[in-house]
Order: structure tokens, then C-alpha cells, then sequence
């Protein structure tokens, strides 16, 4: 039986981690006037994030390699193509 990793949980629970070990040590910090006592868990946070948007690149570069097309090039049947004028002058 092999076990397999969900990316998209593993994600989730570390922007969790992340936010709730945040949201501690900015608690903690005010109640106890020191973020020295509370390099810690700002450091969990700080990890946790940075391992987020590791796990997130590679579904950017992905969606990188596939071409988009974009608005302006692609027409639709008998459409007519936009006109040339300059930006922010109307139409009359």
C-alpha cells in the first residue's frame, strides 16, 4: 500500500500553521512586551511560509509552459476586429 501526498492539503495546512503561529506570537508579544521570548514561533511561521510558496511553484511554472491566448489576437466567428484609435479618447 503506498502512501501519497496531496500537494493542495500539505499546502493548506502549512498556510494554517503558518497564521495561527503568527497570530500567537503577535499575542504573546503584546502580552509580554518582548519579541525576543517569541523569535520562535515567528520563525514557525516565517518556515512554514516559505515552504507554501516552494510547494507552489511548481504549479506555476506548469501553468507557465502552457500558452495562453490572448484577448486581442483571438476573434470570434464574424466579429469585427477592434478599431484602431488611441486610449482614453471616446467614441463618438
Amino acid at each position: 500500500m503506498a502512501f501519497r501526498f496531496d500537494k493542495s492539503l500539505g499546502r493548506t495546512v502549512l498556510f494554517s500553521v503558518a497564521v495561527v503561529s503568527f497570530i500567537i506570537a503577535v499575542y504573546q508579544t503584546i502580552l509580554q512586551n518582548s519579541i525576543g521570548k517569541n523569535y520562535t514561533l515567528y520563525m514557525v511561521s516565517f518556515v512554514c511560509v516559505m515552504w507554501f510558496r516552494y510547494l507552489g511553484l511548481d504549479t506555476k511554472t506548469a501553468a507557465k509552459d502552457t500558452p495562453v491566448p490572448r484577448s486581442g489576437t483571438a476573434t470570434k466567428a464574424g466579429a469585427k476586429p477592434a478599431a484602431n484609435r488611441p486610449k482614453g479618447k471616446r467614441r463618438k
